[in-house]
């Protein structure tokens, strides 16, 4: 007997969704990267984060003025909140996104991007899972299978492996703890902007109030840091530089669109997966001087590759064995 055409339909939906939620990471790895350069241009990692996410803010802005169904889904939204029929906290997802700069700008240059890598990564599976289960995100509860119970450990048990040869020591834990509570924030942040989305019927008001509320965030945070260290003499001259605040908005959006097929565990293991295959392209064709590419990279990000598979393969729900005596 055939599959009913829903069921089809709906394994369509999440190959697409995982299709998706690779393109989110591939296009995070090019922002990170171009945010990098950008930071080291400047010499300020707090106000190159401030203008990458101020222009994606601006670009949003710009659409929302011009695009009525975005209008409405604002509308909509602070309707529903004023109501008491939405949480306010749906609407400060994008304080994550934040707080995640932040720990990158206060502790990437002593953790490297391996290890901070694996903070992250380890701290979003974990709230992609539990977020899942408890049914946070815009896909309902999802019960934890066995294929992604062991999807989920597998992925961190590759990344890890795809970052050994650069692992480092004597790293204070505080350093460790604060991007592992960002990768926590990151699952949660998919999730209530997967809620928005559905609320306001529109990806770009839910994509909208993620940037408005992290440049509030990045703003504060920038002024406190300038007020201390001063601004820097001049702004750097290549206009690629100024590109990150762009992917930041495409992603974004299409992750408040995925996580609804998704869920927020698999957008997470398909977005890592997406990280680590463009982090390879972009090591061996564009190489940062003193980096050596390692095995172990490649290899780790195909056991990534399988293990965001395996996490979208259906199976039964783990469950206690049955009590039932035999007859």
């Amino acid at each position: 007997m055939t599959a009913p055409a829903p069921d089809r339909e709906s394994r369509a939906s999440v190959a697409l969704g995982v299709a998706g939620a690779v393109l989110v990471g591939v296009l995070t790895a090019t922002q990170s990267r171009i945010n990098g350069e950008f930071g080291r241009a400047l010499s300020d990692g707090y106000l190159a984060a401030l203008i990458s996410f101020g222009s994606g803010l601006v670009i949003l802005a710009i659409v929302l003025a011009i695009w009525a169904p975005g209008r409405r889904g604002l509308r909509t939204v602070f309707a529903s909140v004023r109501a008491g029929d939405t949480p306010w906290w749906y609407l400060v997802g994008g304080a994550a996104g934040g707080f995640f700069v932040l720990s990158q700008g206060l502790t990437g240059a002593t953790l490297g991007v391996a290890l901070f890598t694996v903070a992250i990564v380890c701290g979003q599976t974990i709230s992609g899972l539990a977020i899942d289960a408890r049914g946070l995100g815009a896909t309902g509860p999802a019960p934890v299978t066995i294929t992604r119970l062991v999807g989920t450990v597998l992925a961190l048990v590759a990344v890890t492996w795809a970052v050994s040869s650069q692992l480092v020591g004597d790293i204070p834990l505080w350093m460790l703890l604060l991007p592992f509570l960002a990768g926590l924030g990151i699952g949660g942040q998919q999730a209530v902007n997967g809620q928005v989305r559905i609320i306001s019927r529109s990806a770009l008001t839910a994509t909208f109030m993620n940037f408005l509320v992290g440049t509030i965030v990045l703003a504060v945070a920038a002024i406190v840091h300038e007020s201390i260290v001063g601004l820097p003499a001049a702004l750097p001259s290549q206009p690629w530089l100024y590109l990150g605040g762009l992917l930041g908005t495409i992603f974004i959006g299409l992750s408040v669109v995925v996580v609804r097929a998704t869920g927020v565990l698999l957008l997470g293991l398909g977005s890592v997966a997406g990280q680590l295959v463009t982090s390879v392209v972009l090591d061996l064709l564009l190489p940062i001087p003193g980096h050596v590419f390692a095995w172990t990279t490649l290899a780790g990000t195909l056991l990534t590759l399988g293990a965001v598979a395996l996490a979208a393969v259906p199976s039964g729900t783990i469950r206690a064995p049955s009590r039932t005596p035999r007859g």
